[in-house]
């Protein structure tokens, strides 16, 4: 059995090897006509060899009452997949079955793609089994992301005229960590299929490729390990059941897909119908999922700053809500809606009534005054600070509300822009920067020092100046742990910050104080607007702002908690000695 067991493993390595190499020859190098009647052989045979394989490993299981319905699910899927090639290729029949298949070969060859996913599910929960350190997990899932785009927009597909290295892995870094900082212009100088990977690397790192990925395994293999649903409760912050995580995964991911595709359906409707935005529908994907996930990635050269969007208000408000949702994150959302449903119930209720007071926890309570106070605070600043500058061209009153409103939003991680930034005063810059460092929410798909942290910090300022030990709210007390990692993280953050200023200064002195600060605050916020600098940066300024934007998403803190927290912590305590601190 046990040679049995490496036989099916070793046939597993290499077919999945094959449909790599497949995947990124087909989907990376363009069509060569003397090449593609031997892809066209290659095609059938890896999918018969898959199907062969899955059959073969099902009733192997089958037989020795092996508990696994991974086999079942690829092979179902593999058969739907080739049915329906087999159906669109006789609906759509041309002159030969040669040219029709490779007309038609894209439904296989995208169903490949998915399947290939799936398996990277599968393989993700074997890394479980072997390592478990969530910290390490999490971080090594962005690096892994960040760096598979960057091979992936090398390829020759996925630009007009090449990239180098360093702009790939600035492009890729910028997508998975959500910042949406640019050295080329993603509308002209990517592809169709480079803009497809952009979208698919700032989707994957605004939710996280291990919650993709859990949710897959976890659907298709209907249940979770013991070490995967620990990881996914401290990666997500979660208070539930261990039983109840892995559902909460499943929640979020659907969750967030339904918010994307109902922006996606808003945002079409907001189009101008205009031949000057191509493909509209792939637009519409594109800035749903960028705004949600708070990337700021655009496929208009100036951002929502192109004369198509900057006066369309109702398209920048559909923009903004879709930035809001994702800021907030999904646990504030259900929390809300608990409280939404259990209010709406007792409307209806004579008795029994349901107690409402603790529905709404206090984390879900900073997090949405913080954010509401942030907002309202920065569109009136800017009201009033960039009336000669932003909002002049704005001749409506509800066009220089939704400008000031949409910059006080998209200041907050998001990076997208109806604004030229270089354009504002020294004050707005000020504010901008500070909203930029704050940013949005812990659990969401935005970065920054987060609300929480922010709204901590203050109050510890006040209840200290009190003489209080405890920050209290209401009947509810602050646990120490949160106001000392909260002070952790803006000491962190001062400290990268300071020092890619400092570094960004050094290799490109031409720029000004204002704007490598603009850029660094950007960067380590995962933010993504700047004040037009970020193309002309040095390779070694690129390589600052690129540690600056993987460290902004995945937390210095957390690498540090993930390489010293299983240092060994005797039982013991030394006395207490009070240092002078004025």
């Amino acid at each position: 059995m046990w040679n049995k067991i490496r036989l099916s493993n070793i046939a597993v390595l290499f077919l999945d090897l094959g449909l790599i190499i497949f995947l990124i020859y087909d989907f990376g190098f363009k069509d060569y006509q003397d090449l593609r009647q031997y892809k066209l052989i290659v095609l059938p045979a890896l999918v018969l060899a898959l199907i062969a394989f899955n059959l073969i490993k099902y009733r192997y299981f089958k037989r020795q009452h092996i508990s696994s319905i991974s086999p079942k699910v690829n092979l179902y899927y593999l058969i739907i997949l080739v049915i329906v090639e087999i159906i669109t290729i006789i609906s759509d029949f041309e002159n030969s079955l040669f040219h029709t298949f490779f007309n038609l070969r894209y439904i296989i060859e995208y169903g490949l793609l998915i399947y290939f996913f799936i398996r990277i599910s599968f393989l993700v929960r074997k890394i479980y089994a072997l390592y478990f350190n969530p910290a390490i997990l999490f971080i090594g899932s962005f690096a892994i992301i960040a760096i598979g785009g960057t091979l992936l927009l090398m390829l020759p597909a996925s630009t007009t005229n090449g990239i180098t290295f360093i702009d790939a892995l600035f492009t890729a870094t910028s997508a998975t960590s959500v910042t949406g900082l640019i050295v080329v212009d993603t509308a002209k100088d990517f592809t169709p299929f480079g803009q497809t990977i952009i979208m698919v690397l700032f989707q994957l790192g605004g939710l996280g490729m291990l919650t993709f990925t859990s949710f897959f395994a976890y659907f298709f293999k209907s249940g979770s390990s013991f070490r995967e649903s620990l990881y996914m409760k401290d990666i997500m912050g979660s208070n539930d059941e261990l039983g109840s995580i892995m559902k909460k995964v499943m929640q979020v991911v659907v969750f967030s897909l339904i918010i994307e595709a109902i922006g996606a359906i808003l945002i079409y409707t907001s189009l101008p119908f205009t031949d000057k935005i191509a493909k509209q529908s792939f637009f519409s994907i594109f800035h749903a999922i960028s705004a949600y996930c708070n990337a700021g990635f655009s496929l208009e050269s100036e951002g929502l700053y192109d004369i198509n969007f900057r006066f369309n208000y109702y398209f920048q408000w559909i923009v903004m809500g879709l930035i809001i949702f994702g800021g907030l994150g999904y646990h504030i959302a259900y929390n809300v809606v608990q409280y939404l449903k259990r209010y709406v119930i007792n409307l209806f209720r004579t008795k029994n009534k349901i107690f409402l007071s603790r529905v709404i926890l206090l984390n879900t309570k900073i997090v949405l005054y913080t954010t509401l106070l942030l907002i309202v605070t920065g569109t009136c600043f800017f009201l009033v600070s960039e009336q000669q500058t932003n909002l002049i061209e704005h001749t409506t009153w509800f066009g220089k509300f939704t400008t000031a409103l949409f910059s006080s939003v998209t200041a907050r991680t998001a990076g997208f822009n109806t604004v030229d930034f270089a354009n504002f005063s020294i004050p707005g810059i000020l504010v901008m920067i500070l909203l930029m460092w704050i940013g949005a929410s812990p659990a969401s798909t935005g970065g920054g020092i987060k609300t929480t942290t922010f709204a901590i910090a203050t109050l510890n300022i006040i209840f200290v100046a009190k003489d209080q030990p405890y920050i209290e709210i209401g009947t509810r007390r602050i646990a120490p742990q949160s106001v000392r990692r909260a002070f952790a993280i803006i000491a962190i953050s001062l400290i990268c910050i300071g020092s890619g200023i400092l570094l960004l200064l050094i290799f490109n002195p031409e720029f000004n104080l204002i704007q490598i600060s603009f850029e660094a605050f950007s960067a380590f916020s995962t933010v993504g607007v700047s004040m037009g600098i970020t193309s002309f940066l040095s390779n070694n300024s690129k390589v600052v702002v690129i540690v600056l934007m993987f460290l902004g998403r995945i937390g210095l803190l957390n690498l540090l908690i993930g390489l010293l927290k299983s240092v060994n912590q005797e039982d013991y305590s030394y006395p207490e000695e009070n240092i002078l601190i004025n």
